[in-house]
């Protein structure tokens, strides 16, 4: 059987949570791919909401198994008081959670480091969330880092302390003020440590191969956003891992001929959180307003994210780079009430009108050009099909789907897993 993909298509933050668990009941494995505990997939259902960082979002149905991959960097502490914000609701994650030996683990110095490394760059700071997400990855590139598999050694220890020796002689180097009391986070890492080592390891490309082998139905899960790809994303403001589709090969060891669906994620309108170019940001009351009725603050950080109109230039890009073959559009309702809606249509770059992204999207380089559309004023959340939409809702679909060549396969009309319209 092929192995699906869904992934956000903007700058992180789609709902890619509730999109996944929405499907779940479709896919034997839920496998996440990348990232760490950087991402924040929030889930809503039963007037419950949870947000989860590193598990896979397939979680909560209990037919499902959920893989962590190798391209996922682990923090054990965040990851155990995870485990424990499952407990309540009576989840045998023991039994369905499945973690690959080759996935790499943050230290609490790599976290150190982050920090340290972030406070350095003064006013040039990047946006980091301090998670030790940069750090950890640096060292699996750097060959020096420490994997799941490692905490099966009987040396593992000395291996931890070597590295995070290493990492305090940096600290020192970047000569910034950071305050830290490295004994006591090491108690709790520790700890941590063996929650981890309580759930089963696996070589996991051996594992979805076999499980593919049986006819067993998977489904990965990508973290963040395509434009916060270390490769294709608005670089230096981007995250540390491959967010596109090709990371879920390289995150799980599929073959790229095993790929079949890939789901694309985008919000009506456009968010950011933290630093970086971004084209179509709003810096009048229209923001403001998006920004309160979709509650736009970050599910890990709890930042407030940055909101605009909707920018189908990027959107497009993120689309090809991907090989999307089905679209999902979130948060339609948020748009309600808006009497005109805007969508980027083109760049006017450099005094040149270009509809692709360039190199540098820099707001001195490159204005956005928009195309008008009128809002609806019609209420969404109860809606439960597509044949009770407005029509400019109808419109701004139809469009949408015409210059993407893509089809919207899907439109969520609230946070509740129900509130999710197939059309």
């Amino acid at each position: 059987m092929a192995v699906d993909l869904l992934l956000g298509l903007q700058w992180g933050d789609e709902g890619k949570g509730k999109i996944v668990d929405v499907l779940t009941s479709n896919y034997n494995i839920i496998a996440r791919f990348q990232g760490g505990p950087n991402a924040g997939h929030t889930l809503e259902f039963d007037g419950i909401k949870h947000v989860l960082r590193t598990i896979p979002s397939g979680i909560f149905h209990k037919d499902s198994m959920n893989v962590i991959g190798n391209g996922v960097v682990i923090d054990p502490v965040v990851f155990a008081k995870e485990l424990e914000g499952l407990d309540q609701f009576d989840i045998d994650y023991k039994k369905t959670l499945i973690i690959s030996r080759k996935a790499h683990v943050i230290l609490p110095t790599h976290r150190l480091l982050d920090a340290a490394s972030e406070a350095s760059k003064g006013k040039a700071k990047i946006g980091s969330t301090l998670k030790g997400i940069g750090p950890t990855y640096m060292d699996k590139t750097g060959r020096n880092g420490i994997r799941v598999g490692d905490l099966e050694l009987s040396d593992w220890k000395e291996k931890y302390r070597a590295l995070a020796d290493k990492h305090e002689a940096m600290i020192k180097f970047y000569n910034v003020d950071v305050q830290y009391d490295l004994e006591e986070m090491e108690v709790e890492f520790f700890e941590a440590v063996k929650v981890l080592k309580s759930l089963q390891f696996i070589d996991s490309e051996e594992y979805l191969y076999q499980a593919q082998k049986s006819g067993k139905t998977i489904l990965a899960e990508g973290a963040q956003g395509s434009l916060l790809d270390i490769d294709f994303g608005t670089y230096p403001f981007v995250t540390s891992s491959n967010t596109t589709a090709a990371g879920a090969c390289t995150g799980l060891g599929v073959a790229p001929n095993q790929i079949g669906d890939v789901y694309g994620i985008f919000k009506a309108y456009t968010t950011r959180v933290g630093s970086g170019p971004f084209p179509t940001e709003l810096f009048d009351e229209v923001g403001a307003k998006m920004a309160k009725i979709g509650n736009e603050f970050g599910a890990v950080t709890g930042r407030g994210r940055r909101c605009g109109w909707l920018d189908l230039i990027a959107l497009k890009y993120a689309c090809q780079v991907n090989g999307v073959t089905k679209l999902m559009m979130m948060k339609g309702d948020v748009l309600s009430g808006f009497k005109a809606l805007k969508v980027c249509t083109a760049y006017n770059y450099k005094g040149e009108t270009i509809t692709h992204l360039p190199y540098n999207i820099e707001p001195e380089n490159l204005k956005p050009i928009y195309t008008d559309f009128k809002g609806w004023k019609e209420d969404l959340t109860k809606m439960t099909e597509a044949s009770q939409f407005p029509k400019e809702l109808n419109d701004y679909i139809d469009f949408l789907e015409k210059e993407l060549e893509i089809p919207i396969y899907v439109v969520s009309v609230g946070p509740d897993r129900k509130q999710t319209i197939f059309r």
